[in-house]
């Protein structure tokens, strides 16, 4: 009976009440009431058991009607066994489910039990029992919750698991899930989105709330895995939906747009047109058709490398969003991702956090949050836990630290409403891709006007009959000529214009950005950096500044306590303060009451487990392990009034604790020794007496000092009693006062934060690379000097000067003058705010710097959006600091940080490397076209040629050279700075000279070709184009390198480049061997193959030579620019001196000089 008994009354809570059907089955509610009197153990099981809400487990009718079913034949049997039973008539009251029940005279027999077996009565049965048992539930719960407020039904229910509950909240103990079944989830959403305090407190304000979500704001809630997955049916995860991603045919008609590939499409058409006038539709339509190939080829190529990019943006989105936040689960501390977030759940808060949810203030202090992000206003907004206890997913907190309980999750917040409408757009032009389309349009527009050029020249050749046909008669005779014969010369004059164009436009080098940027941005990520924004990889090769950071990121950030000074006496670490226990007493209460880690004691046994920033942690364990602090009976004998938080302007912490035993008012500090020295007036020694520090100050500043000299990060504890006068204690918490002056200094504690392996070398990489490295931190000079000497920063034995380490005070003091005079000469910056770090920043940009910065905390968030290029830290860094960045550095490694350099200059030297080759393709293209065509009246190169030309060398050439990896010759340059030209003086050295020598060897060809060679037209024509496309193969090598003279270093690492050259020659063979009539060539022998790869070869020896060139370093485009801004001088001085006659002194309206 026990069992079908326990599954009926789970069937309560998995489905809601249906009305009854007729009054036959009303009073059986009677008679289930009084049958489950007659089981005391199971009822009074039950009856705990339904005091909190439940979930639901199945809704399907099936799965209720076999658990009911159950019930209700055992029932009966058991009954059956025993008496015939007459239910009484009774009318319905409506405390049981509100339903009226008419007067009925039947009664249930056997015989009405055994007709029960058909499911139609069955079903009655269970309808009219299940609305009697969920009446009955509803007013036990009535009963023994009447003081309590009522909060709206759930739709979610569930079962609650029969299992021996204990108070005590053990590591391996199961916790049976049960909610309230009065909490409704979308009235508690809307009160935290409406903000609605009174229907909050209506409820019981947030710990009834907390109850009622079953959660124990001490310890959290469960950690298991049943636990969390029940959360997550119930009230849905912690994410929100994103529109859909864009489609490969979204990029595809995203790139008919462009411009170029109009004007292709256009040469496409006309040529395709003039094609099959000419010469018929089997044949006419190649050099038109063959163009729509090429242009639907590079479309294709070019919307498949943005569907790979747009996929790769949203692969590092869902990096960048998972968020690890710090929940409290089992009663530990635990960092999960901001997915795994469960309504329910506890979150701790600190400076620099993202709120992962809605939800409400549970406990802290002075926590300041921005929610400009939901509402718009920059104001921080105060929430405490009597006026605005509101939390809401997105924002920012600016100040104080707390703990939330979650509320709402995922599109259930009004955060998770607005994200799912945004689509990320990953369509960013970075400042190079800019001038890369302005370079390409200036090249396009050049081409056009040579074309009109050409066209218009062939046409006056044409009509004025300098032209011959095939059999050397004029071709233009005047009214003589037929007219189809006119009209088939001019589509031929203008299908070699069409196919300059064709030539001068290099689409390929929009596609090489893309495919460079894209290709360093999967291997930054590999070597622990993550773009967020592309323009970051191309500026980063141009710094000339890296303004970084100490902790975390020069060092290790791993804290650990290794001198502590009581008075003017060091503590060793075994050592005992015997004679000072008052002394300990007090630094238990300064660093177990004012910290934001947390302390967790398995109950194994084990050493404690310690949460919080490393400074924190460390502390802590010293005072735990050294110190023997218990934090849990600190927590029950004083009580916290008032905190003041860390933060990286004030470096000190303060809180006010009451003394339960005495009541007396205890103030702590906490923070940077020389500054808490400075607010104490006496000292404890380690014989607990304390001692003024009139004349003590100075001994002990000169301890600070020793400390820090060696790399000793310097903490000072300081304590004072006072009364509540002196405290001002108000109700509002914002108005109580922590002393600041005449506190007693309880010690000072050296914690050792070693530096990275590697970092030496990284920086003297970047200085050999010509950028200057500034340590900004906010430890003291000593410290921070001791620091730079061994990273390298500062150089050993090397007497410091006062300007090259400053403190931030003092930098901030300077005048703006003395600041730009001094501030590149700077190195360390000591005891720095963020203001001081934003301003540096201000000052090396208005110097013409390309600054780059590292950072990790909210007020970084100035300093990182101000600078160049933003690096902020991947493990240290707040949210607030990683969405003001530009690339987050994922291992917190300065290392990494050069590696991005190398990176950055990589990017913006590939990019230069396809440039100088794609623009030799093109220059020795158009003048080889022009040339013949202006002298001759018809091109060497067709369109097919051109376009085959194009889109081997631009597709497979910009994959070739934008692959190439960092090189240790990168990092040995200068940097390139802010204003150089994209095309510099080595470059146009390197393509004119290539393209000087194919251009004479093609038209050599061209016009002498046939008697040397000893062939036809059309073969001299096949040896120009693959001689032409040979001598691109060949260059490909030259462009690996534009200043080194051997090319083929490292070459065989790059199988990748090996590979795109084997193809390009495999398919130049296919396009001249079999595909004669597209690509109008014939078959070459094995000699003509010879001389096409023999001449293509010398581009080798010549670049050799060329790079022996010096060239100066002004651009050469510069001196162009100024040369025609001089002679516009010379015209308009000629022009504003009049004529000639007045210069002689006549004409002028004067007499003549004698």
């Amino acid at each position: 009976m026990s069992r079908e008994l326990l599954l009926c009354w789970k069937t309560v809570s998995l489905i809601q009440p249906f009305p009854a059907r007729g009054t036959r089955f009303c009073s059986l509610q009677s008679a289930l009431g009084s049958h489950l009197s007659s089981y005391p153990n199971y009822g009074s099981l039950l009856l705990d058991t339904i005091t909190t809400s439940t979930i639901v487990r199945a809704h399907k009718r099936w799965r209720i009607a076999i658990c009911s079913i159950r019930f209700v034949v055992s029932l009966a049997r058991e009954i059956k066994s025993q008496f015939y039973f007459t239910i009484p008539i009774q009318p319905s009251s409506s405390q049981y489910g509100g339903t009226t029940c008419g007067m009925h005279q039947d009664m249930i027999t056997s015989t009405d039990t055994t007709k029960a077996q058909k499911r139609w009565r069955i079903a009655c049965v269970v309808i009219c029992s299940i609305q009697f048992m969920v009446s009955l539930t509803k007013e036990i719960h009535t009963e023994q919750n009447s003081h309590d407020s009522v909060i709206l039904k759930s739709p979610f229910h569930t079962a609650p698991k029969v299992e021996p509950s204990s108070s005590d909240h053990g590591e391996n103990e199961h916790w049976p899930l049960s909610f309230d079944p009065t909490i409704d989830q979308l009235t508690l959403t809307e009160i935290v989105k409406e903000k609605d305090l009174t229907a909050l407190l209506r409820l019981g304000g947030v710990g009834k709330i907390a109850t009622a979500l079953n959660t124990d704001p001490e310890n959290g809630i469960y950690g298991n895995d049943h636990e969390v997955s029940m959360r997550h049916e119930m009230f849905g995860t912690n994410t929100y939906r994103k529109p859909p991603p864009k489609g490969f045919l979204f990029f595809v008609l995203d790139a008919f747009k462009d411009s170029t590939i109009l004007i292709l499409l256009v040469c496409a058409a006309l040529s395709l047109g003039f094609g099959i006038k000419t010469h018929g539709v089997q044949e006419g339509w190649y050099e038109g058709g063959s163009i729509f190939v090429a242009v639907f080829l590079v479309v294709v190529v070019s919307a498949l490398s943005n569907f790979r990019q747009e996929r790769q943006f949203d692969k590092l989105s869902k990096l960048s969003n998972n968020i690890k936040v710090d929940v409290l689960r089992d009663a530990r501390r635990h960092k999960i991702s901001i997915f795994d977030i469960v309504v329910g759940d506890v979150i701790f808060l600190n400076i620099g956090d993202q709120i992962p949810a809605d939800g409400l203030f549970l406990d802290g202090h002075s926590l300041l949050i921005n929610e400009s992000s939901m509402t718009g206003e920059s104001d921080p907004v105060e929430v405490n836990s009597t006026e605005n206890p509101f939390l809401f997913s997105g924002s920012k907190v600016v100040d104080g630290f707390g703990r939330m309980l979650v509320t709402s999750v995922g599109m259930n917040t009004a955060w998770g409403e607005m994200m799912s409408s945004i689509s990320g757009d990953s369509n960013e032009r970075t400042p190079l891709q800019a001038r890369l389309d302005k370079l390409t349009s200036s090249i396009g527009k050049i081409g056009l006007a040579v074309a009109f050029l050409v066209l218009v020249v062939l046409l006056i050749r044409y009509f004025t009959g300098k032209t011959q046909d095939k059999n050397g008669k004029k071709e233009y005779n005047g009214s003589q000529t037929d007219l189809d014969d006119v009209f088939n010369a001019v589509v031929r004059i203008v299908a070699a214009a069409v196919t300059i164009v064709v030539v001068a436009i290099p689409e390929g080098l929009p596609l090489a950005v893309t495919l460079t940027l894209a290709y360093s941005m999967k291997r930054m990520m590999a070597d622990q950096a993550m773009v967020r924004k592309l323009s970051a990889c191309e500026t980063m090769g141009s710094a000339t500044v890296i303004c970084t950071d100490k902790t975390g990121t020069l060092t290790l950030n791993e804290m650990k306590v290794s001198k502590f000074w009581l008075g003017q006496d060091s503590i060793e670490e075994d050592s005992t303060l015997v004679n000072a226990a008052n002394v300990v007493s007090l630094l238990h209460q300064g660093v177990g009451l004012n910290t934001t880690g947390t302390v967790y004691i398995p109950a194994s046994g084990t050493g404690p487990e310690i949460s919080g920033s490393p400074t924190e942690k460390a502390v802590l364990s010293w005072s735990i392990l050294q110190l023997g602090m218990d934090v849990e009976k600190l927590k029950k004998e004083y009580r916290i009034l008032h905190v003041e938080t860390f933060n990286s302007d004030k470096k000190r912490s303060g809180v006010a604790i009451r003394k339960s035993a005495d009541n007396t008012i205890h103030v702590h500090w906490k923070g940077a020794a020389e500054i808490i020295l400075a607010m104490c007036s006496s000292y404890y020694e380690s014989s607990g007496i304390t001692e003024s520090l009139d004349r003590d100050r100075v001994k002990i500043e000169k301890i600070i000092q020793g400390m820090a000299a060696s790399s000793l990060r310097c903490i000072a504890f300081a304590h004072k009693e006072i009364s509540e006068e002196e405290m001002g204690c108000h109700k509002d918490e914002s108005k109580h006062q922590l002393q600041k002056e005449g506190l007693t200094l309880l010690g000072i504690v050296g914690l050792k934060d070693p530096c990275r392996p590697g970092v030496k070398k990284a920086v003297e990489t970047c200085r050999l690379a010509g950028v200057d490295i500034k340590m900004i931190t906010g430890d003291n000079v000593f410290t921070a000097k001791a620091i730079a000497t061994e990273c390298g920063i500062l150089e050993p034995n090397h007497q410091v000067n006062g300007n090259e380490v400053v403190s931030g005070a003092e930098f901030r003091n300077y005048t703006h003058e003395e600041r730009m005079e001094k501030v590149e000469m700077i190195r360390v910056m000591a005891r720095s705010s963020p203001f001081d770090k934003l301003l540096m920043v201000q000052c090396l940009k208005q110097k013409g710097h390309v600054v780059a910065v590292t950072g990790d905390g909210t007020n970084d968030a100035p300093a990182l959006k101000e600078a160049d290029v933003g690096l902020s830290m991947g493990i240290q860094g707040t949210e607030v600091a990683k969405e003001s960045s530009d690339i987050v550095i994922l291992d917190d490694d300065f290392t990494s940080v050069a590696t991005v350099l190398r990176w950055g200059r990589c990017v913006y030297n590939n990019i230069q490397k396809f440039i100088q080759f794609q623009l030799t393709v093109n220059v020795a293209a158009l003048v080889i076209n022009f040339i013949a065509a202006v002298s001759a009246g018809k091109v060497p190169l067709t369109a097919v040629q051109l376009l085959w030309v194009n889109l081997i060398m631009d597709t497979l050439g910009a994959l070739a050279l934008a692959t190439e990896r960092p090189t240790d010759e990168l990092m040995q340059r200068s940097p390139v700075g802010r204003t150089a030209p994209l095309i510099t003086n080595i470059m146009w050295r390197n393509l004119l000279a290539q393209a000087l020598f194919q251009i004479s060897v093609l038209l050599t060809f061209q016009f002498k070709g046939e008697s040397i060679f000893n062939v036809n037209e059309e073969v001299k024509d096949t040896l120009i184009f693959n001689t032409f496309v040979l001598c691109q193969v060949f260059n490909e090598f030259n462009s690996r390198s534009m200043e080194k003279q051997n090319v083929f270093k490292g070459i065989h690492k790059n199988r990748l480049f090996l590979g795109i050259v084997g193809i390009t020659i495999i398919l130049q063979v296919v396009m001249v061997e079999f595909l004669k009539k597209f690509a109008n060539t014939v078959r070459l022998n094995g000699l003509q193959w010879g001389v096409c790869i023999g001449i293509a070869a010398l581009s080798w020896p010549i670049g050799w030579m060329v790079k022996l060139i010096t060239v100066p370093d002004k651009p050469f485009l510069d001196s162009v620019k100024r040369a025609g801004t001089r002679i516009k001088r010379i015209l308009r001085l000629f022009n504003q001196k009049g004529p000639a006659s007045c210069r002689l002194g006549t004409g002028c309206g004067g007499k003549v000089r004698t």
